[in-house]
């Protein structure tokens, strides 16, 4: 079996200063990682952010393919897009190369173009809010979801914020999972008005936390589970324990330089996600709603 060969340019060049991470580093965290990673983008169209001088540096995004994609890369046509799949080793350290320091993903997978795989509610803090407001708010999504007999699962998006996860198995269009979302941004910012916010312009959110119901929608992205983010301190989207978010913890808190560490003794905390199918007390609450209509 002929094995594709990749070297990696400029191994030297420091993507993360501040971690202290070359490019050559990267790539060998990219391939502790792959299993992990690959797992949430083997069979989705990929969004990436490259920072070809690192962090401090420009960055600029990638839909397309480019001309120069070796042949082992996979790639798919979706309207005049010719996305990269990346669903290989050697795919995801290509990327490494060309300094794609972050994967962003569609909400679906490429053979069920109009079903999510789950609700996402993304919880960003405003202007001159902490992020102990932020969990402190997860952690009340989390209370309120618990009692509607809801399970949810939640995950630091590596930059300013969390996300809310609701596993939907791929059994709601589009559609319907919009307006639950939009059911719940009601619900949340009716009982909690203080808290939460649904207003789009950032000027006129106040103190208050933006609950991102129109984010989750086709053709709209969300950062992977396990991807790095472009941060000084190498942050990973790395999924957390309820207990985790209730006790307190920070974007920085899970990086490139220990995420291995954490997943040896936790496992992939995201995967029910994708494996538990529709919510039962979702499935409920949705039929109710409908009732109700």
């Amino acid at each position: 079996m002929k094995k594709n060969k990749l070297q990696i340019s400029n191994p030297d060049k420091l993507l993360f200063p501040d971690a202290g991470i070359n490019k050559i580093e990267y790539a060998k965290k990219l391939y502790e990682l792959s299993g992990y990673i690959l797992k949430y983008t083997k069979d989705r169209n990929l969004t990436t952010i490259h920072y070809p001088d690192g962090v401090e540096g420009k960055s600029y995004y990638q839909k397309n393919m480019p001309s120069h994609a070796p042949e082992f890369v996979s790639h798919i046509l979706i309207g005049d897009i010719d996305y990269i799949i990346m669903d290989s080793v050697e795919t995801l350290l290509w990327m490494g190369n060309m300094a794609a320091l972050e994967f962003h993903i569609p909400f679906n997978s490429i053979n069920r173009p109009n079903h999510p795989d789950a609700l996402v509610f993304d919880l960003d803090p405003s202007e001159g809010q902490s992020f102990d407001q932020v969990t402190d708010a997860a952690m009340i999504i989390y209370n309120n979801l618990k009692e509607l007999g809801i399970e949810s699962f939640c995950k630091t998006s590596g930059a300013t914020g969390l996300q809310v996860v609701i596993p939907l198995g791929g059994e709601i269009d589009y559609d319907t999972a919009r307006k639950i979302n939009e059911f719940f941004g009601q619900y949340f910012t009716q009982k909690y008005p203080e808290i939460f916010t649904i207003e789009r312009k950032v000027n006129e959110r106040g103190k208050k936390l933006y609950f991102d119901y129109l984010q989750m929608w086709k053709g709209k992205t969300i950062i992977c589970p396990y991807s790095p983010r472009a941060t000084k301190t190498a942050n990973i989207s790395a999924p957390v324990l309820w207990e985790e978010v209730e006790k307190g913890v920070l974007p920085e808190h899970f990086t490139l330089n220990n995420i291995m560490t954490r997943l040896s003794e936790k496992g992939d905390l995201y995967e029910p996600v994708y494996q538990s199918g529709l919510d039962r007390g979702l499935k409920n609450l949705i039929a109710q709603i409908k009732l109700q209509q």
